[in-house]
Order: structure tokens, then sequence, then C-alpha cells
């Protein structure tokens, strides 16, 4: 019997672990000329190019514009001194284990508004772990902000982890518009869970969180969503609101509005809260039929805001 030389020692192949995306865009606006933002209702009908000089009070520049991986920044045509900033998803994000953050501040007199360019879709990544997507916005005295991004679409298979975080100056005016889709058309819908927290001066203003899909308990029974796959709010600051509060108003089903609309239209409340300003939420079977709600109800604010 012959033996044959032991060979070299195999060195032991390390497996790394395979993580998500980490990613933070971040957007400064910053008034130019002393300007002064107004009832958001009420905005000015000129228009400039790039957020400059737009009349006697001035504009709204953007000193910091920093996009991060998926999450790119555009700047677009600004409307009267309210700067007005595009997020575009450069790849698809967010995935399971992926961390993307938004930060966004509207300094002293500034008027900031942030869209963007395509709903965002969580999907299932390649890792088991969920995603986080965190928004903080950070509004000064005298300032603007309007957060109207378009839906958030929870995939069948993801699991996202969304915080909306809100810091409100005094004087500081608020326009955020949430929308959540559960599911794409004809699939069962992923996990997703949200937070939304609101300070005005130091102190609470709203704070909720919702939860739905597999493993959240009678997330889609009478009690919550009772079928339906869309759901959203609109929430609007202001000190307006000190002196003339929003009433409470009924759309949609709620009211009994469904001539022209067909059944399913779906249903929404606007109502005041604790301190200056009023929140709708809705509830529709689709995304269309949801921002229909939504937009009633801005039309509603707007009136309220207007006295």
């Amino acid at each position: 019997m012959t033996h044959e030389p032991p060979g070299p020692a195999k060195t032991p192949v390390a497996v790394l672990p395979v993580t998500g995306l980490r990613a933070t865009a971040r957007i400064v606006a910053r008034a130019d000329g002393g300007g002064t933002s107004r009832s958001w209702g009420s905005p000015r009908l000129s228009e400039t190019g790039s957020g400059g000089e737009a009349g006697s009070g001035g504009g709204t520049r953007l000193p910091v514009l920093d996009g991060d991986g998926p999450l790119a920044l555009r700047r677009i045509r600004a409307h009267g001194d309210q700067a007005r900033v595009c997020v575009v998803g450069a790849m698809s994000a967010p995935l399971g284990g992926d961390r993307l953050c938004i930060e966004a501040t509207a300094e002293a007199g500034a008027a900031l508004h942030i869209t963007a360019a395509a709903a965002t879709v969580a999907l299932p990544g390649r890792t088991a772990g969920h995603a986080t997507y965190d928004v903080r916005l950070t509004v000064a005295d005298g300032a603007r902000l309007d957060w109207l991004p378009e839906p958030l679409i929870s995939a069948e298979g993801s699991d996202l982890r969304m915080t909306t975080t809100v810091d409100l100056a005094p004087t500081a005016r608020l326009v955020l518009r949430e929308e959540q889709v559960l599911g794409r058309s004809g699939e069962r819908p992923g996990t997703l869970r949200s937070r939304l927290t609101v300070r005005r001066a130091g102190r609470t203003l709203l704070d909720q969180e919702t939860a739905y899909g597999p493993g959240v308990p009678g997330w889609d029974t009478s009690a919550v969503l009772d079928g339906h796959r869309a759901v959203g709010q609109l929430l609007v600051v202001g000190p307006e609101f000190d002196d003339k509060p929003a009433e409470v108003r009924l759309l949609g089903e709620a009211a009994g509005e469904r001539a022209g609309r067909g059944d399913g239209a779906g249903q929404g409340v606007l109502a005041p809260l604790a301190g200056p300003g009023a929140l709708a939420t809705a509830v529709a079977p689709d995304a269309l039929r949801l921002r229909h709600l939504l937009d009633e109800v801005a039309e509603a604010a707007r009136g309220a805001a207007a006295g």
C-alpha cells in the first residue's frame, strides 16, 4: 500500500454576510433675500427657474443638495419663492437589509417643496432582514416645507420599517402627505410598519404608528382597512390654525358621496389636532382613488386655513 504525501492545508474561505445598501440624502433650503413664508394655501403665481429671486420678497436657494446611492435629488422649476426638489430612484430600493434616509431642513424664512418622480416599491432582498426608510424633516421659524412624495408600495415578500420624524419651530408651516399601497396588482402585500412623529416647539403634536401585512393581527379586518389596499394621510400644520381650528369633515363614502364614483370609492375624515394643525386619513381600493380623496382633503384644509 502506498501513501501519498499530504497536500497543503486548505485555507478556509470566509463567507461575508450579505448586507444591504446604506444611503443618506440631504437637502437644506435657505431663504435668499429675506423672504418669509405665507399661508400654504396662497402661493405666489410668479415662477423662477431655480429657486432664486422671485419678486421683492426674495426666494429660496439650496446650499445642500446631496443625493446618495438610490436616492438621487434633482432641482426642478421653482414656484414663487419656493425651491422644489424631486427625489429620483436611481436603482431598486428599498430591498431587504437596506438602510435609507432622507434629511431635509428648511431654514428660517425658507420655502421648500419635495416630491418624487415615481412610486417607491419596497421589495424582498437577498437578506432575511427588514429594510428601513427614515425621513427626517426640520422646519425653522417662518419657514414652510411641503413633503409630497408619490406612494410607497409594499410588494409581496418585503418587510419595511418606515419612520417620519418632523421638528417644527413655533411659526413653521408643514404640508405632509403619505400614501401606502399594500401589494402590487394581483399580489398579496408585504409587511409594512410605519411611524409618524411631529414635534412643534419641542412638544409632541402627533405620534402614531401603523402596521399592515403578514404577521400583523387584524390589519385587514373591518376595524382597520376593511379590505381596502390603499391608505394615506395628509397633515397640515401652521399658526393660522391657532385662530381658527379645522372643522371635522367626512369624505367619500363616509359622507355618502357615491354619486359619480361608484361603490368602493373609499372614505376619509379631516379632523383638527390638539394644536395648530389638521390631520386627514383615508382608505381606498387603490392609489388613484386614494389620491382623489386626499386632494379633496387638501382643498378642505385650504379653505380652513384661508378662513
